[in-house]
């Protein structure tokens, strides 16, 4: 029996995907911040939760060391993360230097626990949720958007270096997906000399959820991601992802990003 851990597994995409793996007869180790306040998961046979704030670098090495102690882990899907949206002079350090630690080095430094684990197995597999988001920007994104580039470049050349140790690592790039991300795990911020500009963005964001997956279809990605055995490294998940980046394929990044400020902005 195949073995996932999975960081940001309270909602979301995490929590799905914990749901679909354990449906399909794998172990699963279910690590969140408040693993004590876990209804649904706690519930089911071969789940196991443990305590992970991936912003706490002596926690990541301790849950780590505690989930390899449990017995093989053969998938390792990172995927906690949140989107902080806004104009970048309305933030203060903190939500830049949070966002940064949750969303990139949250990534980097879970990774990084496991790969000598990976590497003496001469096996394993890691997994990000990035996003379209990490492909291509909006407007208002900056911070996010740093951070979900970072991981495509990061993973990119994560697989030079690990897939000779017979170590493979992918990317997950979902577009919308419907509660959580549009809705709930956002941090915003605003400043009156921006407010027409976000008034756009925010009004594309209900045409947005229109077009945008469940939980549950992005979770389909990660379990073929995990079982497909290619070493592809990027998933573009979701119809609306599929058709934007395929669109900036096609137009090149300038005519593309001209275009798609208009839509947002207007101008």
């Amino acid at each position: 029996m195949k073995t996932i851990f999975i960081t940001g597994a309270s909602s979301g995409l995490g929590k799905a995907t914990a749901k679909l793996f354990h449906n399909q007869g794998w172990n699963v180790i279910a690590t969140m911040r408040n693993p004590e306040k876990e209804e649904e998961l706690s519930g089911l046979k071969n789940v196991t939760l443990l305590p992970l704030d991936v912003t706490n670098y002596d926690q990541i090495q301790s849950t780590v060391q505690k989930a390899i102690e449990l017995g093989d882990i053969d998938v390792v899907f990172n995927n906690a993360g949140y989107g902080l949206i806004g104009p970048l002079e309305s933030f203060n350090d903190d939500q830049i230097t949070k966002q940064l630690n949750t969303n990139l080095l949250g990534v980097i430094r879970v990774t990084n626990a496991f790969i000598p684990y990976f590497r003496e197995r001469k096996s394993g597999l890691f997994i990000s949720t990035t996003s379209i988001g990490g492909l291509i920007s909006f407007p208002l994104g900056s911070v996010y958007h740093a951070t979900k580039w970072g991981l495509e470049g990061w993973s990119e050349s994560m697989a030079y270096e690990l897939n000779p140790f017979g170590v493979n690592i992918k990317t997950v790039s979902p577009g919308g997906i419907k509660t959580e991300f549009l809705h709930g795990s956002l941090d915003s911020g605003s400043k009156p000399e921006y407010e027409a500009m976000t008034n756009a963005l925010f009004a594309n964001v209900d045409t947005m959820f229109e077009m945008a997956s469940t939980a549950e279809q992005i979770a389909e990605v990660v379990f073929e991601a995990a079982t497909d055995g290619k070493t592809k490294l990027r998933y573009v998940a979701g119809e609306d992802a599929k058709a934007l980046y395929q669109q900036r394929l096609e137009q090149g990044d300038e005519v593309f990003r001209t275009a798609f400020g208009k839509q947002f902005l207007g101008a």
